[in-house]
């Protein structure tokens, strides 16, 4: 996983964590769904790096065998 696709899932991670806290101390359930909500963006796209990551890889395993 590239360093910006790690920073970027980890900053959703973050401010949806801190937005779901947020929104149950304060009662606000809007709030804390947008905040699991965000959550859940930062996983997929940490998900989605390390498929990308994977499938690289892969390709560049082909290549090496194929030379």
């Amino acid at each position: 996983m590239s360093l910006k696709d790690k920073a970027d899932s980890t900053k959703d991670k973050v401010s949806g964590k801190a937005k779901e806290v947020e929104g149950k101390v304060t009662g606000d359930k809007a709030r804390e769904a947008e905040g699991k909500g965000q959550g859940l963006l930062g996983k997929a796209k940490e998900k989605l790096a390390d498929a990308k990551e994977t499938a690289k890889d892969a390709i560049d395993d082909i290549k090496k065998k194929k030379d």
